[in-house]
């Protein structure tokens, strides 16, 4: 089972259009998903979940223990403001440390509204990664300009979706 983690919260984002489509191309090759959608974390989260307050959110903890359980994970990132989205970084801070992302393995896929696909965003969170003790799949897709390439919430360039099918698949056998 892997874990697709939206990370954006977003109304109605690309990130979460991406993010079904992931789902869908991980079923096709015979792998089960299921899609954290951070647009849909508790209203109270960010008073109630973090800090001294670890644990104690009982619409949080669901999705807390189901991070501390799944084993691999596919990050659908988004640039904002040159880097990943502030509430992304909130939801990794409020997941129990050291050891929920401890010796897991992710990928990541890149994306942008200009030209850089997401590059400087993913290797922040590389970095953060890297320092949780997660491994990192080098593969990275980035697509740039990704607002173009969608057409009915669907992802339609070929090269793209190629991309994300390689990854796939070295993730299943990651």
């Amino acid at each position: 089972m892997i874990t697709i983690i939206s990370s954006t919260n977003r109304k109605n984002s690309v990130s979460k259009q991406v993010a079904l489509q992931y789902q869908e191309l991980l079923k096709d090759l015979g792998s089960e998903s299921t899609i954290i959608d951070l647009e849909n974390l508790p209203s109270d989260f960010i008073a109630t979940a973090l800090y001294e307050n670890q644990g104690t959110n009982v619409d949080f903890n669901p999705i807390r223990d189901h991070m501390k359980t799944a084993q691999k994970y596919v990050f659908i990132v988004p640039e904002y403001n040159g880097s990943f989205p502030g509430i992304l970084k909130t939801f990794l801070d409020a997941l129990e440390f050291p050891g929920t992302l401890k010796g897991k393995k992710c990928a990541m896929v890149g994306l942008s509204s200009g030209i850089q696909g997401g590059v400087m965003a993913m290797s922040h969170l590389t970095d953060i990664f890297n320092y949780l003790g997660m491994h990192v799949l080098a593969n990275k897709p980035k697509l740039t300009r990704v607002n173009g390439m969608m057409e009915d919430g669907r992802l339609t360039d070929e090269s793209s979706l190629r991309r994300l099918k390689e990854q796939a698949t070295t993730l299943i056998d990651f």
